[in-house]
């Protein structure tokens, strides 16, 4: 080569002219004129280097990038370009072109030119890869009509190509899916950018249902047009149905249970799962749970199940044979009898020899099969804990595919957890019922007949998952016509709330029948808690099966009436004051000093004592009938007082049935426990007292003072009984007591005998031998009474014995 000097100013190596491996190298100048020519670039191009060398480039080129000379876009980087041969042909070869200088310093290039790779024989070409891609592909004009289709999708959609080419996207799919992939790659041609999105169904008749992934792509021309669209799609039926059934999962667990109701969490699983997984769905129910017995093998080979929930795509579910509620004996040989006895699963069509014996056995639901096409069931049991609940049926006869068996796997996990959530709904019921049974047991369902007040009572149990509370009321008749009146709360719910309440309504009682007084008596009955809370905590300690109880609190307050005196005294641990509103006057809270509740131990209690006029309303409550909704026990008083307000002439039953709606939410979240009270007051001429000496022949006069008495009250058919009875108490008071003596008759629904002296030594029964002469009295005088007792006072004590009236005055 002539004249042709690298960059670095040394000479260029002539290249072997019989290398046939050697390139086609040139020189040329800054002016585009050769300096330089191999043996390889004569072999290429048929010009001999005296030739070449000296004429312009441009005569050697036909086409290169840039125009002009063809130098200008020249690089190191190859790039195709069209020589002239000097026999007149065009040839591709491929160019690079280095930059260098001359030995003078003048700048120059080096260019490299190689003959293009020949295609190999096997080489795969860009229309055969598209026409043998196995994934669904399809390009389409403007006008939405069919260009190209791959083998993947002649072969999803049943058609060759040839037969696609030409024909709009509403000819080769069906309308439900057409329509999403028209509209799709119309906003492709219109925006030029590409869509994703999901389609699902049938893309023929024959084929199965499934998810596909679609994304349509522009085609455009070097210039940005778009000419066509590609639209290829995916198979994500697997993943699509994965997510779904995690979807459902995942529903079933966060709305089924929502409520502690059986029949309503039943019906939250069917509503979840009909049209997600089944066309219509049954839940049936052993009907021994419903009434809180658990499951026995039956012994006539039908089971009775109780329809829990069903729910059907269909509206108001026509392919069911009985309600919600009802019964129904299933043939022993049905399939869901053997899910109950197996507690395994099981998959059918309507032509399994067990569904046909089925239809055989029950042709109601026979017909019902035939009428609306069911052609897939599924039966999964309901088991929770190890104990069979129930049994769901699943079928389908909306849907054409059968259910698979990884429908039957998503069914049974659904299964699991609703029944779960039906077990919980169970058991909360059959708590709650029997912490009812044992409040309502405990609490008391009619009075004793007293003289001192009229009453009404209402009580509320909650209506939360904790079940009932420890509320309580009693009114409980005193020795001398008095009353007393009571209110309670246990702190907590369930069971042990009620069962710590039953124990401190009968300590009440128990206390309250020694006529202890109201301070007294509270103080016994903060031992009492003390002592139960103490037993609570020793027992949880040595049996760890039990759950841990906390500290055991309540609260009462102990309200006593006098009829006689008309004078009221409460006491309160912890407890709400009562409400009192005069015959005509306004309501306000009885200021009973605030003891602790029962429980905090050690600490007195105090009374208040109050005189309320004939016809007065007392109201004892507990704090659940001030809990408002926002509301703080302030406002609940206040609403309360305002409801009280000029409501003591109203009938009793009446003014409860007003109290409660206008105080408590719908749903109560507490127990709610009241008591109403109207005071009444005996007349003077309703009681008769004489002070007595302390001289044994007294006996005789009281006697006759009491005779005379009951004359005038019109009692004669008591005057027997109410004699010895007086003289034996009158004569014991003498001979064993200390003077001031006094004799007291109350009449009322019963005759009243008290006996008062200054002694403290209480009388006891005792039994007499044969040959005592004395010891009887006492004896007597409980046969001949209703009841009898002895009350301690101030001073001295008071016995005290009441006789039935069985005269025409005997209420």
């Amino acid at each position: 080569m002539r004249d042709a000097t690298p960059i670095g100013g040394s000479g260029a190596v002539p290249p072997d002219p019989a290398d046939p491996a050697d390139p086609a190298t040139a020189v040329v100048d800054d002016r585009g004129v050769v300096t330089g020519w191999s043996a390889g670039a004569e072999r290429l191009l048929g010009y001999p280097c005296q030739e070449a060398v000296g004429s312009p480039v441009s005569r050697l080129i036909a086409s290169a990038p840039g125009g002009g000379d063809g130098l200008t876009d020249l690089t190191a980087a190859a790039t195709t370009a069209l020589l002239r041969h000097r026999d007149g042909r065009t040839v591709a070869v491929r160019v690079r072109a280095y930059p260098s200088v001359d030995r003078e310093g003048r700048a120059q290039r080096l260019l490299v030119v190689t003959p293009p790779e020949p295609p190999r024989p096997d080489a795969v070409t860009g229309d055969e890869a598209f026409a043998q891609c196995r994934l669904p592909v399809m390009v389409y004009d403007s006008a939405l009509r069919v260009v190209r289709a791959s083998a993947g999708a002649a072969r999803e959609l049943g058609l060759r190509e040839e037969r696609m080419r030409g024909r709009p996207v509403t000819d080769i799919l069906p309308p439900h899916l057409c329509h999403r992939i028209e509209t799709g790659m119309g906003r492709v041609f219109a925006t030029g950018e590409p869509e994703e999105f999901h389609i699902r169904g049938r893309v023929r008749p024959d084929a199965p249902e499934k998810v596909w992934s679609v994304a349509v792509s522009p085609l455009v021309t070097p210039a940005g047009q778009v000419r066509n669209v590609e639209v290829s799609a995916l198979d994500v039926s697997e993943q699509y149905l994965a997510r779904e059934r995690l979807a459902l999962l995942n529903d079933i667990s966060a709305r089924v249970g929502s409520t502690l109701d059986v029949m309503r969490t039943a019906q939250e699983m069917a509503d979840v799962t009909v049209d997600r997984l089944a066309d219509f769905i049954t839940i049936d129910l052993l009907d021994s749970l419903c009434h809180g017995v658990e499951p026995k093998p039956s012994g006539t080979g039908r089971v009775p199940l109780r329809r829990a929930a069903q729910q059907s795509v269909l509206r108001g579910a026509p392919e069911a044979v009985i309600e919600p509620g009802d019964v129904d004996d299933y043939p022993a040989s049905a399939p869901p009898v053997r899910c109950l006895a197996t507690g395994r699963s099981s998959l059918h069509n309507t032509g399994d020899e067990a569904i046909r014996a089925w239809e055989l056995a029950d042709p109601e639901r026979s017909w019902v099969v035939r009428r609306f096409g069911i052609h897939s069931i599924m039966v999964i049991p309901l088991r929770a804990r190890g104990i069979t609940l129930g049994v769901a049926v699943l079928v389908r006869h909306r849907r054409e595919d059968p259910f698979t068996r990884d429908d039957l796997l998503l069914a049974e996990e659904i299964a699991a957890r609703a029944a779960v959530a039906v077990d919980n709904a169970r058991r909360y019921t059959l708590e709650r019922g029997t912490a009812l049974a044992l409040q309502r047991s405990l609490l008391p369902h009619r009075f004793s007949a007293q003289d001192a007040v009229e009453v009404a009572h209402r009580y509320l149990p909650a209506r939360t998952r904790a079940g009932p509370g420890g509320d309580w009321f009693d009114v409980i008749p005193l020795s001398g016509a008095r009353v007393a009146l009571v209110a309670g709360d246990v702190v907590g719910h369930g069971l042990r709330a009620s069962a710590t309440m039953g124990r401190l309504r009968t300590a009440v009682r128990t206390l309250a029948d020694v006529d202890l007084p109201a301070d007294e008596l509270l103080t016994h009955l903060d031992d009492l808690v003390t002592l139960l809370a103490a037993e609570e905590e020793s027992t949880a300690e040595h049996e760890p099966d039990l759950e841990p109880c906390s500290d055991l609190i309540a609260t009462c307050l102990y309200v006593v009436y006098d009829p006689v005196s008309r004078r009221c005294t409460a006491a309160s641990a912890g407890h709400p004051p009562p409400a009192v509103a005069g015959p005509d006057g306004p309501a306000e809270f009885l200021d009973v000093p605030p003891g602790p509740p029962l429980g905090a131990g050690g600490l007195p209690f105090e009374t208040a004592e109050r005189e309320l006029a004939p016809g007065s309303l007392l109201a004892l409550y507990t704090d659940g009938l001030l809990k408002g909704p926002g509301q703080d026990l302030g406002d609940g008083l206040a609403r309360l007082r305002r409801s009280l307000d000029r409501a003591a002439a109203r009938p009793l039953e009446e003014l409860c049935d007003e109290l409660i709606p206008a105080l408590l939410p719908v749903q109560p979240e507490d127990d709610v426990a009241l008591l109403v009270a109207r005071t009444r007051a005996l007349d003077a001429d309703q009681v008769a007292t004489w002070d007595l000496p302390s001289d044994p022949a007294v006996v005789a006069d009281a006697r006759a003072r009491v005779l005379a008495r009951l004359e005038a009250w019109q009692l004669p058919d008591v005057a027997f009984t109410a004699e010895l009875v007086v003289s034996e108490l009158v004569t014991n008071a003498i001979r064993y007591g200390q003077p001031p003596v006094q004799l007291r008759l109350i009449r009322g629904t019963t005759l009243l005998c008290e006996v008062s002296d200054a002694s403290g030594t209480a009388p006891h029964l005792r039994r007499a031998r044969g040959y005592d002469e004395g010891g009887r009295g006492l004896l007597l005088v409980a046969r001949l009474s209703r009841r009898w007792g002895t009350r301690q006072q101030l001073r001295g004590k008071t016995i005290w014995a009441e006789i039935g009236l069985t005269g025409p005055d005997d209420p």
